[in-house]
């Protein structure tokens, strides 16, 4: 009892602690703000000084480090079809405490997006938010009607709605699917690959509407294969030293007081931790080029920074879920993975075509991780699979960028669409038979 206090409290002033941090910068963030509009608003006197320019730069810099970075705007409004522009929506398809579904709803008629395959984009839940494959769905809407998941922030829910786990994971996403059903094609990115997989395993299993295609791209579904530093971490500690040293509970001022997280800012940490380097050079680059009046240059590392420091807390239940039986005990690939009493079998899938992709120099889920959903889900015609190892992209490029758009999104367009007419005629030769 005196250990479990122990780390209870541990647990609840190590969020303390961050929270305090924070609130001790506020008044050298007060300074910060009024200097830096001194020494940039061009009617100001001091924005003439020689060094006025190098000054609030200084200034700049130190806000942006400083600062909290909440969940940003998806700011896609439209898309371009067929040269002209298509309104889009936002809506909430469906509300669970720990995720909504929401829909990218094109407004060019309702024949025009019937006519469209449907996609369901699991984002990860790994510390971002689903915001961050905003490239991703700005691609997927020009061709398909797309829903996504949006993983709520774990400090944001109530402690009465209950633990969130792997197994719990894997029955939103069977429920999605089956609300979406039928015709309906999965794209997983990064960590949902394995609860993807899963639960397209326990459809075949129970008899449900099977998704049509399932595209997976950079996840860890085998992590024993070319392992990367995400991997030999998870390996290297036991599962008990992950519970007693990065798990905290939330403070009392947010809704989720008291749920035991693994808090966004240890994650990001983490995250700047694995390429320090370069997340410093790409300051030192934002400083100069706000000297230098390189206005254009500056915004770019607003925007990509803006996505990447904001962060959300992971339920601690599914975060230790994870590193047991993804990084650790490697369940999926060795045929020991449960969802509650059932076991995963993906040999039984068998309507489902399978689409892997790789980034060649991925650094969070290394060659051939992947690809090994082709060993396990021996049920799927061989004409009905394929793989793709993206030359040159790293794990972000698998999913954003110019090489996402160029390279790996025709490829998974035209898989959905040669999907759906195999299906088509299937069902043919079924009738006519």
């Amino acid at each position: 009892m005196r250990l479990e206090a122990g780390i209870r409290e541990s647990g609840i002033l190590l969020y303390k602690l961050f929270e305090a941090q924070h609130t001790a910068l506020a008044p050298l963030r007060f300074v910060s703000e009024m200097t830096h509009a001194w020494l940039s608003h061009p009617l100001s006197p001091w924005a003439w000084t020689p060094a006025s320019r190098r000054l609030a730069a200084g200034q700049d810099l130190f806000l942006r480090v400083t600062q909290r970075y909440e969940k940003p705007e998806w700011g896609i409004s439209g898309v371009e079809v067929a040269g002209e522009r298509v309104a889009l929506s936002i809506e909430t398809e469906l509300a669970k405490p720990f995720c909504n579904l929401i829909r990218f709803r094109r407004h060019d008629g309702p024949q025009a997006s019937a006519a469209l395959p449907k996609v369901l984009l699991v984002a990860p839940l790994s510390g971002h938010h689903a915001t961050l494959l905003r490239d991703t769905v700005a691609a997927l809407v020009a061709d398909h009607e797309v829903w996504v998941t949006d993983w709520v922030d774990g400090r944001l829910v109530p402690l009465s709605h209950g633990p969130f786990g792997l197994s719990t994971y894997v029955e939103y996403i069977i429920e999605f699917a089956r609300h979406l059903a039928p015709d309906l094609s999965i794209v997983s990115v990064c960590q949902p690959t394995v609860p993807v997989l899963a639960a397209v395993s326990l459809m075949a299993t129970r008899g449900d509407p099977s998704p049509r295609a399932m595209v997976m791209m950079g996840g860890p579904i085998d992590a024993r294969k070319s392992p990367t530093s995400v991997n030999n971490l998870a390996t290297r500690k036991p599962l008990s030293w992950f519970e007693h040293n990065v798990i905290a509970r939330v403070p009392a001022r947010y809704p989720g007081y008291n749920r035991r997280v693994y808090p966004g800012f240890l994650q990001h940490l983490g995250f700047v931790a694995m390429n320090p380097d370069r997340h410093l050079g790409a300051h030192w680059d934002y400083y100069n080029h706000l000297i230098a009046g390189d206005g254009q240059s500056a915004q770019a590392h607003r925007r990509f920074y803006d996505e990447y420091n904001a962060v959300l807390d992971l339920p601690a239940e599914y975060y230790l879920d994870t590193i047991r039986t993804v990084f650790q005990d490697f369940a999926l690939p060795k045929g020991r993975m449960f969802v509650g009493e059932e076991l995963v079998r993906p040999a039984a899938i068998r309507d489902t075509a399978l689409l892997t992709i790789e980034g060649e120099k991925d650094d969070i889920s290394g060659n051939g991780q992947t690809r090994a959903a082709h060993e396990l889900c021996t049920g799927i015609a061989e004409a009905k699979r394929e793989h793709y190892e993206a030359p040159g992209v790293g794990h972000y490029g698998i999913f954003s960028g110019r090489r996402w758009r160029e390279m790996i999104y025709p490829r998974i367009r035209s898989f959905i669409r040669d999907s759906a007419a195999r299906q088509r005629r299937s069902v043919s030769r079924a009738h006519s038979s």
